[in-house]
């Protein structure tokens, strides 16, 4: 009896004391992380006046940062297996938000690129790990409220840095949004670091080049795997696609919107946090491939409504869209957790790549179809992509 116990886990519990500091962490690194990262997002149009740049040469600042976040998730998921998780993400905080700084005091175009590579390469140690530390931590009949809480902090870091972002650089420049940004996260990297519980339940592995080929091969022999895989590359590039050029057609005639009031479009993205919330309640009453059929095709509505020259209708077709999108990635991102656990960590760190690889091939993609053929173009591209995005949903088993 007393070996049985010895080998019985006590996983964090919800409302406990470690809860609250489990969640505020990976809250204020989620936060951070996307406020980095989608803080240049409303001052492409200023990119492109200031460096005489195309709306598709502006996008790269945001798809660079995206590509080696998708790049480094590949290397840096691995690397916590040998360093610890709560290590790995405090130093990838620090860097992403030093970078940050540095970035304001870029005097060309080429410096931004290279400044927003390194915060790219940075934060993927905090979006290839956080997912699998709180697997390995926290009680498995709660993880998907943690998982939603995190993603909550997601989404309100990419709220708040589009709207500090557009505000600051109508009153100052666009090197203080760096600046800001840049120290506000690293005021969370010491709250991360103080806060977040270590691990009771990590193991240090032994480097075995072949065992992590091997691994990495195998989740590709998953059928259920690859087609999450290709959903994330998918779901997540139409996003980027769709929220990087709607500010350019919003600010175009008929609309001629202010560039402020356009940013504040993103107050939609507080959907995602009430979805994210309550995604959990929705698998208790329906299988996850009916969830993920039902939110894409609410994302393929939306961007019907998106085509109208009646600014209500795209503002409309935005939340049935937005709502789409956080039900499908809440949905996904908890799959991904609870696939096997013997290659958790190679499947987490698979997908956040196609994940965030989608984000930066469409986003910058999109930008080929908006100079060609304006939002038509765009309309085009985002229903074939979510429109095969369904198809490959339909592959997948009622629960996998």
């Amino acid at each position: 009896m007393g070996i049985q116990k010895k080998n019985i886990k006590i996983y964090i519990q919800k409302n406990t004391k470690d809860f609250y500091k489990v969640m505020i962490s990976l809250f204020l690194s989620g936060f951070s992380t996307f406020s980095i990262l989608y803080s240049i997002q409303p001052i492409l149009p200023i990119f492109s006046k200031i460096f005489f740049l195309t709306p598709l040469q502006s996008s790269l600042s945001l798809s660079v940062s995206t590509f080696f976040m998708a790049c480094g998730i590949l290397l840096i998921g691995p690397i916590s297996n040998f360093f610890g998780r709560k290590n790995v993400m405090s130093i990838s905080l620090f860097l992403a938000s030093f970078f940050t700084i540095l970035c304001a005091f870029s005097r060309n175009w080429s410096d931004i690129i290279i400044m927003r590579a390194l915060v790219g390469l940075s934060l993927s140690g905090i979006t290839s790990v956080a997912i699998i530390y709180l697997s390995e931590e926290v009680d498995p009949k709660i993880l998907p409220l943690c998982i939603g809480l995190y993603i909550s902090g997601n989404t309100i870091g990419g709220l708040v840095g589009r709207l500090i972002s557009n505000i600051i650089v109508r009153l100052f420049s666009w090197h203080w949004v760096f600046i800001i940004i840049g120290f506000f996260s690293l005021l969370s990297t010491f709250l991360f670091i103080f806060n977040l519980p270590n691990s009771k339940y990590f193991k240090v592995l032994k480097i075995n080049y072949d065992f992590l080929i091997y691994s990495f091969c195998k989740p590709f022999k998953i059928k259920s795997c690859l087609v999450l895989f290709l959903v994330g590359f998918l779901f997540m590039g139409s996003f980027v696609a769709l929220f990087n050029y709607i500010g350019y057609r919003l600010i175009m005639k008929p609309f001629l919107l202010n560039p402020i009031f356009v940013s504040l479009l993103s107050i939609i993205y507080l959907i995602g946090v009430y979805i994210s919330l309550n995604m959990s309640l929705l698998f208790e009453r329906y299988s996850r491939k009916n969830v993920l059929k039902f939110s894409l095709f609410t994302m393929i509505f939306g961007v019907l409504l998106t085509y109208s020259d009646i600014f209500f209708v795209i503002v409309l077709g935005l939340i049935f869209f937005t709502t789409g999108f956080f039900l499908t990635h809440s949905t996904v991102s908890s799959s991904i957790s609870d696939m096997t656990k013997k290659y958790k960590l190679e499947i987490s760190s698979l997908y956040f790549f196609f994940y965030y690889l989608g984000s930066s091939i469409f986003g910058s993609f999109g930008g080929f179809f908006w100079f060609h053929w304006g939002w038509s173009g765009v309309f085009f591209v985002l229903n074939f992509i979510l429109i095969l995005c369904l198809m490959l949903v339909t592959q997948l088993k009622e629960e996998w």
